[in-house]
């Protein structure tokens, strides 16, 4: 086990933080724990950012440097076995959640790991079977749930203001793959990226179909791959580098996914997730329609809701409703309706939720048993797509 958290001159106790991989995500996750005390001062626990690892030459001590990490490595088990460590962030290629994941918790380290958790849903099992060992706690960065407009969803979705929900449709799609000359990153293999726009976006679209309108019974799904060879990268990158002029090499996994979702309820769902859409940029969202009314959000207007409810059945009008205090973690942010949340924000509510499961050894939020039931429904979908039919999602 590590070291207990420590004291703070504010009273608070402070909880060693390492973050493992410092791409886009890692930076995320990293200012995330630094804001903190800037939206949620009575948390009972103030992070300390201890250690950075990254195996890309100089860019662990680089994030060192701006965040104030207190030192830097190149491999990840110098976090794990670093006592001053209660919590991990680890924020790297997807196939490395597991052995990492499963290292952390094992040194009795917290977790915070993004999304998908592994390759299938067997990895996602295995670093939630290690956390429950450990008695640690393992958050899962599923952050459009965090979204205050989201909180009022389903907050109206559960207090039945608008009847029993028939069917929805969520969608995920986005450009960020659209160039052919896009870099043959990591992504794009099977080996190391696993599912394409599965695990990528779809990922997410379970989750928040889940989190909503609840469990998943069955599924039927249909894949493609629209660009079938791309460009050899030229260095770390990310995934909306070019890398024009590069040798050619084939892509092994989806660009889009089309499924249909048979919820227990009786609710049916339609899931579309693209990474190759071009003049979709995040075009990520919900409708929910119900016996009685409906419910809108796009990400892209964050802070709005649109909601129809009433007894009117035909014609019934639209209204927006602006986030506001009393919406999820909205208070924390701004004083009043219609002040524009970030994509940032959602991993700061993220974060402070991650911090509390720890302090107070319970979950908040989204944790790794919704990891493992959308990597059930996700791998549900790959036999879906290889035998042509509709797939029973285990449980």
């Amino acid at each position: 086990m590590t070291t207990p958290a420590t004291g703070s001159p504010s009273g608070q106790r402070s909880l060693g933080v390492g973050v493992v991989g410092i791409g886009w995500m890692g930076h995320a996750h990293t200012r995330a724990h630094v804001r903190l005390p800037h939206h949620f001062p009575d948390l009972p626990t103030r992070s300390r950012l201890v250690a950075v690892a990254d195996p890309e030459p100089g860019r662990a001590r680089a994030a060192a440097r701006q965040y104030g990490f207190a030192r830097a490595t190149q491999r990840w088990q110098d976090l794990t076995e670093a006592p001053e460590i209660q919590a991990v962030s680890i924020t790297t290629p997807n196939y490395l959640h597991r052995e990492i994941g499963v290292a952390a918790a094992g040194a009795g380290k917290h977790l915070w790991i993004e999304k998908p958790v592994g390759l299938l849903a067997q990895d996602a099992r295995q670093v939630g079977a290690a956390a429950a060992r450990a008695g640690v706690q393992c958050a899962v960065g599923f952050n459009y749930r965090n979204a205050p407009a989201v909180a009022a969803a389903r907050d109206l979705l559960e207090g039945g203001q608008l009847g029993t929900v028939t069917h929805a449709r969520v969608r995920l799609l986005s450009d960020y793959a659209a160039h052919p000359q896009g870099a043959l990153s990591w992504r794009f293999e099977r080996e190391r990226g696993g599912s394409g726009v599965l695990g990528d976006l779809a990922s997410h679209g379970v989750d928040l179909a889940r989190y909503l309108l609840g469990d998943i019974d069955a599924v039927v799904a249909d894949t493609a791959v629209f660009i079938p060879r791309r460009p050899q990268p030229t260095g770390a990158g990310s995934h909306f580098e070019l890398a024009v002029g590069g040798e050619p090499g084939p892509v092994q996994n989806e660009d889009y996914l089309g499924c249909l979702l048979r919820l227990a309820s009786g609710a049916r769902v339609t899931l579309e997730a693209s990474r190759v859409s071009v003049a979709e940029q995040c075009a990520y969202g919900f409708e929910v329609h119900a016996t009685k009314g409906a419910l809108f959000w796009d990400f892209r207007r964050m802070g709005e809701l649109g909601v129809s409810v009433g007894d009117q059945y035909q014609n019934q009008s639209v209204s927006t409703v602006f986030a506001r205090p009393g919406h999820g973690e909205f208070a924390a942010f701004a004083p009043g309706a219609g002040i524009a949340l970030s994509y940032d924000d959602l991993k700061v509510i993220e974060a402070a939720r991650f911090v509390r499961s720890i302090a107070d050894a319970r979950p908040y939020g989204a944790t790794i048993d919704d990891a493992v039931n959308s990597a059930l429904a996700l791998d549900a979908m790959a036999e879906s797509v290889r035998t042509g039919g509709w797939v029973e999602v285990a449980r």
